[in-house]
């Protein structure tokens, strides 16, 4: 297609952009709790928006008990197949909201307040209003636009698993939070789960103990001091996500819960949480929890500990001149008039589980801070959010760039 005939596509398809609607359904969507395990609510709302709108295959896709994914598409016949997605999940909500309240959905100053507005529903919003767009353009005449609002996201991924399962795709949109610019990749995310063993006793009788939280703390110490950079990763990976891995002591599980009887335990779980640049092995980073207990039982010699791998989440890194990359900054281009920068996160996205699938690239709205005391969201960039996946949408399914 022209680049004139492109021009005219993306523009016939932002004159049909609904943007109150974008704002209102995020608004709606903040007023619905998501957080992990309790998607059910949410997806079927969104269901409902898709259902009202014309989209086709309308459904709560089954992946986990009253947690299902919403999906749905709009067919305009043979062609790629796009999908837009993003999670429903959310982490729990924090202490301290002043100026709003968590699920409020409340619009002050411009700006769209409620817990997990950009991580990432005002994403799922914007996106579903930008597919319609399209669909009610008539400027489009082949592909299909895919929607996908999946689950547990910050469980196991399961909901993204069982929509690739399922579906097959060219391209992927993913609407994690990147402030509106161009994201190609993540680190992955590897749990190893390190359990210090002691020797238990009654409180009274301290001397016969050994203490296994006092255990954990040396192994804690020492992997907070840990700066793990491999040598061998290329120079591209280090200019995007940095030299070092990091390994991060989180969760830890020792003791017994307070109001228990009195007891000096034998045994303190602690997970590690990794981050590895793309190429970095669960070997490499194995290693380098050993070196940390090494250094940990220098400093006690009665440390025992056991290494247990629980969870691998890959990283994710897109090719700046794939076609998903360049079509999405042209997008960005198009509708904010100058060329955006590439950028990469440290953040885990579903992409660890399906990005060998399928070509994605990774934009939307919002950034840092996240998950704080009165999250919120401009409506500026809630409607640049939209218009970019709309003018995206009618690039990936018109074949070309647009100078719109």
């Amino acid at each position: 297609m022209s680049s004139k005939n492109q021009n005219a596509v993306v523009q016939g398809v932002l004159e049909h952009l609904d943007l109150d609607r974008a704002v209102t359904m995020v608004r709606e969507v903040c007023r619905i709790p998501s957080v992990l395990g309790e998607e059910g609510p949410l997806a079927e709302f969104l269901a409902s928006q898709m259902s009202s709108l014309g989209f086709e295959g309308v459904r709560l896709q089954e992946v986990l008990p009253d947690r299902p994914n919403a999906i749905g598409q709009v067919s305009f016949g043979a062609g790629p197949r796009i999908v837009m997605t993003g999670h429903m999940d959310t982490k729990p909500v924090s202490h301290g909201w002043k100026v709003s309240s968590p699920f409020s959905g409340d619009l002050i100053d411009g700006a769209v307040y409620g817990h997990g507005v950009m991580d990432m529903k005002a994403a799922l919003a914007c996106q579903i209003v930008a597919i319609d767009a399209v669909a009610r353009s008539g400027m489009v005449e082949s592909g299909t636009l895919a929607m996908a609002a999946v689950s547990d996201h910050m469980g196991d991924q399961t909901g993204s698993i069982a929509y690739f399962d399922e579906f097959d795709a060219d391209l992927c949109v993913l609407g994690e939070l990147t402030d509106n610019q161009v994201c190609i990749g993540h680190r992955g995310r590897y749990y190893f789960d390190v359990t210090a063993l002691g020797r238990s006793a009654h409180t009274c009788h301290k001397p016969l103990a050994i203490n296994a939280n006092v255990l954990a703390a040396q192994i804690v110490l020492a992997l907070d001091r840990s700066k793990l950079e491999p040598g061998h990763l290329p120079r591209e990976v280090v200019d995007l996500f940095g030299p070092e891995t990091f390994i991060v002591p989180g969760r830890i599980y020792g003791g017994l819960a307070p109001g228990g009887p009195s007891m000096i335990p034998d045994e303190c779980v602690i997970r590690v949480d990794c981050r590895p640049q793309p190429g970095v092995s669960v070997e490499e980073v194995r290693a380098e929890i050993d070196r940390c207990l090494d250094e940990a039982r220098r400093a006690d010699p009665r440390l025992v500990a056991s290494v247990e791998l629980v969870d691998v989440k890959s990283g994710y890194v897109a090719e700046t001149d794939s076609d998903v990359v360049r079509l999405m900054s042209d997008a960005v281009e198009a509708i904010r008039g100058e060329k955006p920068p590439i950028v990469t996160e440290n953040w885990l996205g579903d992409t660890a589980s399906f990005g060998a699938k399928v070509p994605t690239v990774i934009f939307g709205p919002g950034g840092s801070p996240v998950y704080c005391p009165d999250e919120h969201l401009t409506v500026d960039d809630i409607v640049e959010a939209t218009k970019v996946y709309a003018a995206f949408s009618a690039m990936a399914l018109t074949g070309g760039r647009s100078d719109a």
